[in-house]
């Protein structure tokens, strides 16, 4: 009895310390500087700077889209009318983005966002880790 009484406190500790995939949502809105990509759990490519950021716009009803911008050094934005639609799920206690480009649709995996970073991974394993963008101070 006390070994099965120890099984469901640990069982319930994992359940309870493992993070709610609804609360990495209101961290997605924002500009995200890619910083480091990962497969298999090694280091594939490492950022030092990045001439891209990857903007994301979260509605209310989970819907959104996902837009490539270049700062400049004022502070502001080059912007193309090029962006990818989204719709965010909760799947299996999972954050998924699906995008639908030309006809194919296509998911990414939430895997953690925070203020200080986001984190996705594709079908192809590849594990994307963002920190938020920063502008150049030049005083």
């Amino acid at each position: 009895m006390k070994r099965l009484l120890l099984i469901l406190v640990v069982v319930l500790s994992v359940l309870t310390c493992s993070e709610n995939p609804e609360m990495f949502i209101p961290h997605l809105e924002g500009y995200w500087e890619i910083n480091q990509v990962k497969k298999d759990g090694k280091v594939v490519k490492t950022y030092n700077i990045s001439t891209t950021v990857d903007y994301f716009k979260v509605n209310d009803d989970l819907t959104g889209f996902r837009k490539k911008v270049t700062p400049s050094l004022d502070g502001k934005f080059t912007v193309t009318d090029d962006e990818s639609p989204f719709v965010l799920k909760v799947e299996n206690n999972k954050l998924y983005i699906y995008y639908t480009v030309n006809n194919i649709t296509f998911k990414e995996s939430i895997e953690h966002a925070t203020e200080e970073e986001l984190v996705i991974t594709n079908d192809e394993g590849f594990k994307y880790i963002y920190k938020p963008f920063e502008s150049l101070n030049l005083e």
